[in-house]
């Protein structure tokens, strides 16, 4: 019942969905440009819209009570970024461990804008063995966009490419904060 309500909420507020969901067990569904708060918000009405149960991270400090049991119970997973602990290994152990899950990442990892996207959903993809799904939020034009799987090969400017090409129409809620396309770090071997 929340699922149909949010769903005409979005539709009444004029947005749409182009595209679809692959029907594939375990992928990286990557969302940009973020540049605001607005794109949660977004991302919960395209998550009722496409019918779909993500697994997301989000800062530690989001999970506060009582919405930090909200937030795991929409497939929220706390990260603590400053923590010394390899999150991109973490993660990688829960695609193998797990039948199904789609995994929503903002590759900016941040609001503001950056020089580069991190390159945690680029490792994890690559090290759990799964595609990366593009997906943009376009407010001028009202649309959350859904793109086709990317096979990711370890040759970073190859796999970069077709991000490059679907991003660059998207326009986020404040299009001066949209980040470059290129990652912050270089790839790991392998």
């Amino acid at each position: 019942m929340i699922g149909a309500l949010v769903r005409w909420l979005g539709r009444l507020a004029g947005w749409k969905v182009e595209g679809q969901l692959p029907d594939l067990p375990k992928y990286v569904l990557i969302g940009a440009p973020h540049t605001s708060n607005w794109d949660f918000i977004l991302f919960l009405w395209a998550q009722a819209a496409l019918r779909f149960s993500p697994t997301w991270l989000g800062k530690h400090t989001i999970f506060f009570w009582p919405l930090g049991v909200l937030w795991r119970r929409l497939g929220g997973v706390p990260v603590e970024r400053g923590a010394r602990l390899n999150v991109v290994d973490q993660v990688v152990e829960r695609f193998n461990a797990a039948d199904r899950m789609i995994l929503v990442i903002s590759p900016e990892g941040t609001r503001r804008k950056t020089r580069a996207w991190k390159s945690g959903f680029y490792h994890i993809a690559r090290g759990a063995g799964v595609p990366v799904v593009p997906g943009s939020l376009d407010f001028p034009t009202r649309t959350v966009r859904i793109g086709t799987p990317v096979y990711l090969t370890g040759d970073m400017e190859v796999d970069l490419a077709p991000f490059r090409a679907f991003y660059a129409s998207a326009r986020g809620f404040r299009p001066g904060l949209a980040s470059d396309i290129a990652l912050s770090e270089p790839a790991l071997p392998g």
